[in-house]
């Protein structure tokens, strides 16, 4: 499983800063909750259909997580922004200085965890990995169609 390769516009291209919102957090559990909590809220503010804001918070959490549990970071640095009219994107961006790229892993039937980015894959219409310009570290980010 990998990354999608095509390009996707930034964040913080959006039309208006009133279309993007960003949230610094520490990298711990608690943080991946506050993140659901607060971009949950951002989406529903913006309008969303149900459905794009479950699916947008779950790529927010498992992204989240994903920065808390793999990555040396101490902070993470949470984004959502209507791209277009008919386009959402997420990004978490970490500071994993370290150049590596996702680790690839395949849970068995009884592990607990292990499947965030499979989640990510099935859910997102595309998503990948950059080198955060924001950071210095990763950014994973995904996208969704919003229905509009």
């Amino acid at each position: 499983m990998s990354p999608h390769t095509t390009p996707s516009p930034q964040l913080l291209d959006v039309a208006s800063p009133d279309l993007a919102h960003w949230l610094e957090l520490p990298a711990h559990r608690s943080g991946v909750r506050t993140a659901r909590h607060s971009m949950g809220a951002q989406l529903a503010k913006w309008g969303l259909p149900e459905e794009v804001r479950d699916d947008a918070v779950l790529l927010i959490s498992e992204l989240a997580t994903n920065g808390v549990c793999h990555t040396p970071s101490a902070r993470l640095l949470c984004g959502v922004g209507l791209v277009t009219d008919r386009s959402l994107r997420v990004e978490v961006h970490d500071h994993d200085y370290t150049g590596s790229d996702l680790s690839r892993c395949e849970p068995c039937v009884d592990d607990e965890s292990g499947r965030g980015l499979f989640i990510v894959q099935a859910i997102a219409d595309t998503w990948g990995v950059d080198r955060s310009a924001l950071t210095g570290g990763k950014a994973v980010w995904a996208t969704l169609t919003t229905g509009y």
